[in-house]
């Protein structure tokens, strides 16, 4: 988002506004968990879009009018570069058929509201994790379109924005993210820092050797050390300024030192801008690639927790 996204986001629709941040963090969790897929133990095919179901808003039509759907089942969401958008989807397209089965056939609206969209998006990555997802819309001008989308793969993390919150957080398979949380107003590779911190507890095991050994205080003050530190890593496989990872920091810290950043689970806010800028001559050091840099974390990061015990 823009330096004046709180400004631009006045002029929006609430329901606008959390599209926008949706589509915020579901582009940058996509980004950095593709780039990141070599690297990561686990994976899983992904298309690049995320959709929404009408019906799990308190008013479906209006919700269809405000984003001029031609049924219930919207696209939230479409990733740069994705296969979806290059089939040519885009954000408020209007899915009309999965698998040549129409979704208001197959899906019908069910008690609770959102359990539709669930089943719907566990269907598509079923698809996806089969080799490719048959898909048919509707676009913008009410044109019926039709492609088969081949995944690519990704670090096996969700991204999912949390309505009535304003925090961050990981649960070892979810980045999550409150739609207060006040880094939607800074710029999106500071922002895609932060999202790069939770999904770095994914990727490093640290929710599940918690809870193995408990939430001992100076475990957790090491598993917020390693995810700080693998940030930068995150960052430029991504294609985003790892130094991103320590300005928003600096930004963050000194504003909001009675946070996460003053916990004793947690190092100073200084104290672990020096330890991500420690992180960065690692990273020319292994950085390789003829076409595009890579950087190895999966071999070149240093761990200081031992997640397999």
């Amino acid at each position: 988002m823009a330096q004046d996204a709180e400004a631009t986001e006045r002029e929006y629709h609430p329901l606008e506004v959390f599209q926008l941040r949706e589509d915020l963090l579901f582009r940058v969790g996509y980004r950095l968990a593709t780039a990141n897929a070599e690297f990561c133990d686990a994976t899983l095919p992904v298309a690049g879009m995320l959709l929404h179901d009408a019906e799990a808003y308190g008013d479906p039509a209006a919700v269809r009018y405000l984003f001029g759907l031609k049924g219930d089942i919207g696209v939230q969401s479409v990733a740069p570069g994705s296969p979806a958008e290059l089939a040519g989807l885009r954000r408020n397209d209007t899915i009309s058929a999965l698998g040549g089965a129409s979704v208001y056939s197959r899906w019908k609206s069910i008690e609770p509201k959102w359990k539709r969209a669930h089943d719907i998006r566990d269907y598509i990555e079923g698809q996806l994790t089969s080799g490719g997802l048959d898909l048919d819309w509707f676009d913008a001008e009410g044109v019926a379109r039709h492609a088969l989308l081949t995944p690519v793969q990704a670090c096996a993390s969700r991204f999912e924005l949390l309505t009535s919150s304003s925090r961050a957080s990981a649960d070892g398979e979810r980045v999550l993210i409150g739609e207060n949380f006040p880094g939607f107003a800074y710029q999106e590779d500071e922002f895609a820092a932060i999202i790069a911190h939770e999904m770095a507890h994914n990727l490093l095991g640290h929710l599940d050797h918690m809870r193995r050994t408990g939430r001992k205080r100076d475990i957790v003050r090491l598993t917020e050390r390693e995810a700080d530190r693998l940030i930068p890593w995150l960052l430029a496989n991504a294609g985003y300024d790892p130094v991103a990872a320590i300005r928003f920091m600096r930004r963050w810290g000194p504003r909001h030192g009675g946070w996460i950043f003053r916990k004793r689970t947690h190092d100073g806010w200084d104290e672990r801008v020096e330890f991500m800028e420690a992180e960065l001559p690692r990273l020319k050091e292994v950085g390789q690639g003829k076409d595009r840099l890579t950087y190895d974390w999966s071999r070149h990061f240093v761990r200081e927790i031992d997640t397999a015990n």
